[in-house]
This record gives structure tokens, C-alpha cells and sequence, in this order.
């Protein structure tokens, strides 16, 4: 049965989106947040009144097949996911729209359309499932340096190519997408096991191009960590690295292209490490009187070496908004899982770490409350959550989130400073309080990713400055306090200008020097992570 094409504004295929049960739900929760009896409520246009310009430019004969400048398709390759794509392609801006999608079959079709490309002075931006919420996909051009832009989207490279059980790895084409990965993998007792939120709409390409964050809460955090080797279609040629478990033979060549956000070639091929479909789980929920002892306990946990699949926090503002608890006591999702044996000796010494720092389990029994409860709750709502935004945005309500990494030295302090400077942006540029509120996705021996999410009431019209002004102040304070602008969300454009001052000026200068030998022309996905 044929799928339903995806939406060009919102999350997902069209037809999917939030109850109306989940949608009235969410919009008394906003009214009484925000003491406001109605909200003022505009729709996005439809597709037949987008004012997309005539393409600029035209394929080759030889790649006709295998491109497109249909509106559908055009309007589908302009945005990501971003606060700042929701708000732009509301106003009806797609003045950024592709020329062209292509859509190759093969590398030799990859190459060609890059040669064609560098001929015909166009930009390239690969593009995966669209999922970016960084701005990492907009074909956003330099004036004068481009005669146009192609959406290079890997849609077609979607197959499990080769399974190596002996050494539990794979060789998989990059444009699969995350359930298609999995269904194939699944016949053999195998898992990637990286399953970010957008996991549904994305894919391993994007997940490397990106550096990911995905299933595992500790040890297996990005997807780095399963990257066994890599192939990728330069304007300049092929890249393969080799295979291997390991290596100390200099800097890892796949490394510069794991985070590259498509600007240095076309990933297009990975084998990829695999793990054993899990057979055993135990978990749940823990309550904590407040956010730091819950925190306190996550560094126990982290620093024990127990290496939990799931141990996340949620405030107790989040886990009101979540429905996982009711905004009196902050919430532990922990959660264990094996492909081989029984994990409850691990969920107790969790626990016995939980109780130093007044923990409170929520069940009796954890053995088997992984999906019960508040952290059955928390699952369910994390699942739904990006189908929110787009029934929110068309009311004015400014939601984002940020995500960072700090040591846990300087965690509390740090937490403190970001979310005050955040509450003051949004009464400063909405003229009224919002929220502000706080979990940890990913924990780490040295330190947590603390990942905020802020509320606000904007004005139509207003809602990019406004958002802006919210964005600098939160992203001035957590550079200035030493965490990092992105744990596992990518750069794109709208991380840049805290970015570049956050890495070391020489290696910029050696990136940029990467990006001159393998994209002279500076045709791949122009404006994202360095300059030419």
C-alpha cells in the first residue's frame, strides 16, 4: 500500500499529526501558562499559493530522469524542521526553494550531477530526511556566487547492502530510513539501536552527516561510536576508508566527514557496527524532591560504570508538561537492556546510587516498569512531541528547545545562569513570563547534556526577531559558561556565529583547507560550518 507523501509544513506524512483530544489537551496547558482566553491563529498556505520562482536551471539530458523541479518537491527540499523553518514557510518565504531535486540512483549519478553542478555554477545541499532543526538543509545562497541550488536527496539509496554476522557489522546505503534500517536488519537478530526522535523521518546518512544522538543514554551516546567505516562522493573524487575495528594510523579519516553536514562530500555508503536485539529489559521511573539531587544521583550512576541504556531526568516542569508526573518532584527515566543476558544486579546498584541521593522508585517492582507509569508517560510524549510545533507555531507560541554538554564540575552553576537569562529573553522580547524547563538526554562519566526547552507567547509577524532574541540570550550564556552550542543537534546555520568561536581558530583554518581540496568550488551545502 502506498504511503502518504510528506508534509511540506509540519512533522510527518500528511494526515498525521496530534488527536484532536492531544491538540485540545495541549492548548488548555498554554492557555492557563500564558492567562490567555484565545490564541490568534493564522494557517500556513497551501501549496498551490506558494510563490515559488521559475527554476533557474535546467539538467542535462542525461539526468533528467532523475530530477525534478515539481512544486511538491521543490516546496518539500526548502525547509527543515527548525523554529525559524516553521515560522518562515508560515509567512509563505520560500524564496530560498531548490531549482531542482535530484534524485541519483547510483554514485555515478551522484558524481555527475556534482560535475554538472561545479559546471553550471550551481550549490548543492545533500539532503537526507529533511529533519534539521539548525537550519542545516535550506539551499540559503551567497549573492553572486551561485546561478542556482540542487536539493541532492539520497531517498533512493535505501537498501541493507551487506551483513557481516561474524563480525556484527553492515554495509548499508545512506539514505535508508530509520524503520527501513531496522525491518532489514531484523530477520538477522540485529540492531543498530540508534534511534533519535526524528528516527521515523531521517536517515543514516543524515545520522553521520550530523553526529546524531540517539538511543543509548551512555556509552553508545552519537553515532560516531557505530561508524565502522565510510564512502563518500566528493566533487573531487571517491573516499573509502577502511574497514576496521580500530586503528592508530593517524587521525581517523572518517572522522572529517562524520559532522561535516554535507559540505565536504556526499556520504553514501557505511558499514556500521550492530548490536543483538535486546531480549532483556528492566526499568522505570524514580522521583527525586528536586532537579540537582536528581542530577547528583545521574553522576553517581554515570561515574559506577553500570552504563544504563536509558537515564535521563526531566524537572519537575517537564515532567508536568510531559505528563510524567505533576510539576511536584523532578523524574529519572531508567532503563537497562541486553541482547544477552538478564540485567536486574545492574538496576540494583542503580538504585542503591538513586537512594544515596533520596531517590524514590516509582514501582515496587522495577524489573519490568519500563513502560509504565511516568516513564511510559515520558516515552509516549517524547514520540509525540514533534508533531506539536506545527499546530503551535500557527498560534503564535514560540517552542524550542536548545541542547549543550558541561562537566558535571560545573553543572549546577551552569544550569542556574542559562535558564535565568533565558526567562529574562523571553519577558524582554514577548513582554510577558514564559518557561523555561530542563532534562538530560545524554550522560557521560565527566559531565551531562542538559537539554532546555522554553515556552513563549509571540506575536504573528514578530516571531523570528522574537525568537532570535530568546535564542542570542541563551546561546551567549551557556558559550560564555563553557558548554558547547550543540551536543547533538548539528551547527547549520543558526549555531554558526557561536561555532565559530567556539572551535579553535588553526583547525577552522585546517577545515577550511579540507573543504578547498575536496569542494574547490564550494558547491556543497554553502554557508554551513566554515566559509570559502
Amino acid at each position: 500500500m502506498a504511503q502518504a507523501r510528506r508534509k511540506v509544513f509540519g512533522w510527518g506524512r500528511e494526515g498525521e499529526g496530534l488527536t484532536a483530544a492531544e491538540e485540545a489537551a495541549m492548548l488548555e496547558r498554554y492557555r492557563r501558562r500564558f492567562a490567555c482566553a484565545r490564541f490568534d491563529e493564522r494557517a500556513p498556505p497551501p501549496l498551490a499559493a506558494l510563490p515559488l520562482r521559475p527554476p533557474r536551471l535546467s539538467p542535462p539530458a542525461a539526468l533528467a530522469h532523475c530530477c525534478s523541479s515539481e512544486p511538491y518537491e521543490r516546496a518539500l527540499h526548502t525547509h527543515g524542521k527548525s523554529f525559524c523553518d516553521y515560522a518562515r514557510a508560515l509567512a509563505g518565504d520560500y524564496g530560498d526553494a531548490p531549482d531542482l531535486v535530484a534524485y541519483p540512483s547510483s554514485e555515478d549519478e551522484v558524481a555527475a550531477i556534482l560535475d554538472w553542478a561545479g559546471d553550471a555554477g550551481a550549490a548543492v545541499i545533500p539532503f537526507g530526511g529533511g529533519s534539521s532543526v539548525v537550519g542545516g538543509i535550506a539551499p540559503r545562497l551567497e549573492p553572486g556566487r551561485h546561478k542556482g541550488s540542487v536539493s541532492l536527496d539520497l531517498c533512493r539509496f535505501d537498501r541493507v547492502l551487506e551483513i557481516d554476522r561474524t563480525s556484527r557489522a553492515a554495509r548499508i546505503a545512506a539514505g535508508i530510513f530509520g524503520p527501513a534500517l531496522e525491518a532489514q536488519l531484523k530477520p538477522h537478530g540485529l540492531s543498530l539501536r540508534h534511534f533519535p526522535q526524528s528516527f521515523e523521518y531521517s536517515t543514516l546518512g543524515g545520522w553521520i552527516a550530523t553526529r546524531s544522538g540517539g538511543h543509548f543514554a551512555t556509552l553508545y551516546t552519537h553515532i560516531d561510536d557505530f561508524v565502522e567505516s565510510l564512502r563518500v562522493v566528493t566533487p573531487k573524487g571517491v573516499v573509502e576508508t577502511r574497514r576496521l575495528p580500530g586503528s592508530g594510523a593517524g587521525p581517523a579519516p572518517e572522522r572529517l566527514f562524520i559532522g561535516s553536514e554535507g559540505t565536504l562530500g556526499v556520504i553514501t555508503e557505511a558499514w556500521m557496527r550492530l548490536q543483538e536485539r535486546p531480549r532483556f529489559r528492566a526499568g522505570g521511573a524514580v522521583h527525586f524532591h528536586d532537579f540537582h539531587s536528581a542530577a547528583r544521583a545521574v553522576r553517581a550512576i554515570a561515574q559506577a560504570g553500570l552504563y544504563p541504556s536509558n537515564c535521563r531526568i526531566l524537572d519537575p516542569q517537564e515532567a508536568a508538561n510531559t505528563g510524567a508526573g505533576d510539576g511536584t518532584t523532578a523524574i529519572m527515566v531508567l532503563a537497562f537492556e541486553s541482547g544477552d543476558h538478564p540485567v536486574e544486579p545492574w538496576l540494583r546498584r542503580a538504585l542503591e546510587c538513586v537512594a544515596d541521593h533520596g531517590g524514590r522508585p516509582e514501582a515496587a517492582d522495577m524489573t519490568d516498569a519500563h513502560r509504565a507509569g511516568a516513564a511510559g508517560a515520558w516515552r509516549h510524549a517524547f514520540i509525540r512531541m514533534p508533531y506539536a510545533r506545527e499546530r503551535l507555531i500557527t498560534r503564535a507560541i514560540i517552542v524550542d528547545t536548545f541542547e549543550t554538554a558541561i562537566t558535571w564540575d560545573r553543572f549546577e552553576a551552569f544550569h542556574d545562569k542559562v535558564k535565568a537569562a533565558t526567562e529574562a529573553a523571553i519577558r524582554e522580547a514577548t513582554g510577558r513570563p514564559g518557561q523555561v524547563t530542563c532534562r538530560f538526554t545524554h550522560v557521560y562519566p565527566d559531565g551531562p547534556a542538559p537539554y532546555f526547552t522554553f515556552h513563549a507567547l509571540g506575536r504573528h509577524g514578530e516571531l523570528i526577531a522574537q525568537w532570535q532574541q530568546i535564542k542570542q540570550a541563551a546561546s551567549e550564556t551557556l558559550h560564555a559558561a563553557g558548554g558547547t552550542i550543540t551536543h547533538h543537534h548539528a551547527v547549520g546555520r543558526e549555531h554558526r556565529p557561536w561555532y565559530d568561536r567556539e572551535r579553535p581558530e588553526l583547525f577552522a583554518a585546517a577545515l577550511k583547507a579540507a573543504k578547498s581540496v575536496l569542494d574547490p568550488q564550494g558547491l556543497l551545502n554553502p554557508g554551513v560550518l566554515i566559509d570559502r
